[in-house]
């Protein structure tokens, strides 16, 4: 864990994890990075409505940034901040658009691009704003990729902020669509969801007219356990099977500990909090012991509030301390396990005939 080196007052944050061997809140905003018909290139605009997003950026010809906004929407986002992309579409041209999004207060990312090189600059981007106290994912795709190839990506992504959605969609009228638009679709479900330790799975996603592959069970073994969130079509309605991050492995060795989505938005949803409780309460106070036994109830008064809620199972110790090596500075440290979503049920019967 490193200390912030900035000079400007304020509360900061860094976290670890480490897996465990033995053992609602308001909608997200999401940030658009995409081509469209019109519109300033590199300029932020904040939408609320599809009708609003089609006046802002015109209706595409091909699909771009008007189909993504109407996915989004479709799935419950409440509001967007869309940065249009130059009709060049170089990665230059896709970084431009992500600075802008990362100075904006947005949750999720998403974008229209299905090149490796892009969706890694937007990679950096989410993890720098995120360092930066502006905690987001990105939910991206694949397009054409089989199942194998999608594993393949996720390993060149990596990052428990990576959420990668396949396989490729269906339009209205059964056209493939590029897996970024299955991702966009996925990310306004996510945007949607209020209670961050409520498991992606089975959730309904709107606005796709199917699927183009039909995954069998090994398929879904080998995405899950590659980091991809799969998508399935029973009876006519999408779902993503499982949420999954891209986080496989740290520093080359296998690690499951940020494989669950709820795991990194329940760290989203905690630390910004406490932060935020501390912030409000205590920008102007001297750093003494009563101060500091302020702060520790604080955050344990947070804390409790997320147990009650169920987003945590338990929390450790929570240490509150003056820096040793500057007297302005109070160090809080604390610990947290969060709740696990239920993904399988074993039934074992013992029949007597």
């Amino acid at each position: 864990m490193s200390e912030s080196k900035h000079e400007r007052p304020g509360v900061y944050s860094a976290y670890d994890a480490s897996a465990v061997v033995s053992a609602g809140q308001a909608g997200k905003t999401i940030g658009v990075a995409a081509k469209a018909a019109r519109g300033t290139a590199g300029e932020a605009v904040t939408i609320t409505g599809y009708a609003a997003g089609v006046a802002a950026f015109g209706e595409d010809t091909t699909p771009g940034m008007s189909a993504i906004l109407r996915l989004l929407f479709a799935n419950g986002a409440a509001t967007v901040v869309a940065a249009r992309v130059a009709d060049a579409g170089g990665l230059a041209d896709y970084q431009e658009a992500f600075e802008v999004l990362r100075r904006q207060d947005v949750q999720i990312m998403v974008c229209d691009s299905a090149e490796q090189t892009v969706q890694q600059a937007l990679r950096t981007s989410v993890e720098d704003a995120s360092a930066g106290r502006r905690e987001r994912i990105a939910v991206v795709g694949g397009d054409g990729d089989t199942a194998a190839e999608l594993v393949s990506r996720a390993a060149a992504l990596n990052s428990e902020r990576m959420v990668l959605v396949g396989p490729d969609a269906l339009d209205g009228e059964g056209e493939t669509l590029p897996g970024v638009f299955a991702a966009a679709a996925a990310a306004g479900v996510i945007a949607s969801g209020r209670d961050p330790a409520v498991p992606l799975n089975g959730a309904e996603v709107k606005g796709l007219g199917g699927l183009a592959v039909d995954y069998s069970d090994n398929d879904i073994d080998l995405l899950v356990r590659g980091g991809v969130t799969p998508l399935e079509s029973v009876a006519g309605v999408v779902s993503p099977v499982r949420g999954i991050t891209t986080r496989t492995t740290t520093n080359g060795a296998s690690d499951t500990t940020w494989r669950e989505l709820t795991t990194i938005l329940i760290v989203d949803d905690i630390i910004p909090a406490v932060r935020s409780a501390l912030r409000s309460k205590f920008s102007r106070t001297k750093n003494t012991v009563r101060s500091r036994g302020a702060i520790r109830s604080q955050v344990i008064v947070e804390l409790e509030k997320k147990i009650a809620a169920e987003i945590i199972d338990s929390y450790g110790e929570v240490s509150v301390t003056a820096s040793p090596d500057d007297p302005t500075v109070c160090l809080v440290e604390f610990g947290f396990a969060v709740a696990h979503g239920l993904n399988q049920i074993y039934l074992t019967v013992h029949i007597t005939v």
